[in-house]
């Protein structure tokens, strides 16, 4: 279960208390959980980039606290009576931060361009005839078959976000990343003003928030400070230093065994923000010897123990949970379908296997972000389980960005290639078949580029099952399918906490959105 600390979540959300529209004229100073090293959230999935693409773009339609979709760049929609055409008006005021009127266009362009790179998108868009700007205000969608998730789909929380950019901007191929940060949302980014280990955003004076309430990611995004900024701390040790100190209002993704250090300290919060929390995963790269096969890949998830990746990176049971569905433990589709593989955690079994599906000696080339406590920590285990059943290994240091930034590489170890690394989804990513990391198409899905042709067909099912029933019995078969061929490892479920100096009101759950966010 979810750890409890001082402050529990009821405690921090009771923080969120309602603010006049006039703002504070005061610097907001987040010690990130990552450098900012890409500015594009359609190209990465890296929380920080998403994060970043909250500040700066909004969307047509945002989830609420209760995960219920609402309009938030739309004004009014209607739905046609066979259900398979959507047409939107977007609302005045809406402008880019250059002044320039956001039009329908720019929210087409967006969309498609969205839509080739994350998972929901790409199963919406399959399913959809056209999708036009017939004026400067209107959007029309045309769906082949009705579908009761696609207002659902535009309003997803997380990556990948559907934000609407320029047009001019949007234009660029989905797998070409944009360097562009023209925005129409309540901040600016400061390109002046940012380094490799800061990104600096400023109010948008053109922004014009919605009248109603602020909810999770919808209502009205009121930037209640100037300026914020985003500092990236190498050690970990060192943003809390400067939490102690007041250098920073808000820690991201303290390390559990530095919590000791903050709990106690008068003038610090520490609690837990997301009550389903986190799952960890490794990840093949299934296009390259020695994971291009299968039977490789399941007999690695045969040695691989859960309590001994939680522990050597959280340690404290108060903070994960053993956890054996592709679906987060405590979501709807959660289920053990296939997961024997994943409970084995026997090492003879796993070498008997890595002979018998014909291991050659190819050393695995792991990816170790040493600046994240938690990969790093898991990526050790690893490495050192390889070892034990028979492989070679070659673990590369290197920080979090430069994995990301790596991770697309698709090419053999010789060329900057990798076999191997460890992440971390929120649980709210992972929570149906439709998310990226459960592809199975290899020029679209995700790093590790899994080809299953199954996989895939049993996906586009569940996007056009009609009922609940079928959904679940669907969603089955996809985790099974996952475990079949081994396209990755999920290492447990976790609950990191987040840390903030106690001045801070409008603390969000499950994720942080800074405009709301200010000092008493």
């Amino acid at each position: 279960m979810p750890f409890k600390l001082k402050n529990n979540l009821a405690a921090v959300m009771a923080l969120a208390l309602p603010l006049a529209l006039g703002a504070c004229t005061d610097t907001l100073r987040i010690a990130s959980h990552a450098p900012l090293t890409s500015v594009d959230p359609t190209w990465t999935t890296a929380y920080v980039t998403r994060s970043h693409g909250y500040m700066i773009y909004d969307t047509l339609f945002a989830m609420d606290q209760n995960f219920e979709p609402q309009p938030q760049m739309v004004d009014s929609w209607t739905l046609s009576d066979d259900k398979k055409t959507y047409t939107f008006k977007l609302r005045d005021g809406l402008k880019w931060q250059d002044g320039l009127s956001v039009t329908s266009y720019d929210c087409v362009t967006s969309l498609e361009r969205w839509g080739k790179r994350d998972g929901a998108g790409q199963l919406l868009f399959k399913n959809v005839e056209s999708l036009t700007a017939p004026d400067d205000k209107t959007i029309v969608l045309v769906l082949k078959q009705s579908d009761s998730t696609t207002i659902n789909v535009l309003a997803k929380p997380s990556a990948n976000v559907p934000f609407i950019i320029p047009k001019r901007v949007a234009f660029t191929d989905a797998w070409e990343q944009i360097d562009n940060t023209t925005g129409s949302g309540p901040f600016i980014f400061d390109k002046k003003d940012s380094t490799p280990d800061k990104a600096v955003y400023l109010r948008n004076p053109n922004y014009v928030p919605r009248k109603e309430e602020a909810s999770l990611a919808a209502g009205g995004k009121v930037a209640k400070v100037d300026r914020v900024e985003w500092i990236y701390f190498p050690k970990q040790a060192d943003a809390v230093k400067a939490l102690i100190d007041g250098d920073v209002d808000y820690v991201e993704s303290p390390s559990t065994q530095l919590v000791p250090m903050l709990e106690g300290k008068p003038d610090v919060t520490v609690a837990s923000t997301d009550p389903l929390g986190n799952v960890a995963m490794v990840r093949f790269n299934s296009l390259i010897p020695p994971f291009n096969n299968p039977a490789i890949r399941r007999a690695v998830l045969m040695a691989m123990k859960q309590d001994d990746y939680m522990q050597a990176a959280l340690g404290d049971h108060r903070y994960w949970r053993n956890c054996y569905s592709v679906y987060p433990c405590g979501t709807p589709l959660a289920n053990e379908a296939g997961s024997e593989v994943m409970k084995t955690a026997d090492l003879e079994a796993a070498r008997k296997a890595l002979a018998a599906a014909g291991y050659d000696g190819t050393p695995v080339v792991l990816m170790d972000p040493t600046d994240q406590p938690v990969m790093h920590a898991l990526t050790g285990v690893t490495a050192d389980l390889l070892q034990k059943i028979g492989m070679k290994v070659e673990v590369q240091e290197m920080d979090w960005a430069t994995l990301v930034q790596r991770r697309v590489n698709q090419g053999p170890a010789s060329e900057g290639g990798w076999n191997m690394f460890h992440t971390w989804w929120i649980a709210g990513d992972l929570m149906d078949p439709t998310a990226i990391a459960f592809s199975g198409d290899p020029k679209t899905g995700w790093f590790g580029w899994v080809n299953d042709p199954q996989l895939e067909d049993l996906r586009a099912q569940y996007a056009k099952a009609a009922s609940e029933d079928e959904k679940q019995a669907l969603a089955v078969k996809v985790q099974q399918r996952l475990w079949d061929i081994g396209a990755f490892g999920v290492l447990g479920q976790f609950f990191e906490p987040v840390a903030f100096r106690t001045e801070l009101k409008g603390i969000t759950s499950p994720m942080q959105f800074y405009w709301g966010v200010y000092k008493d």
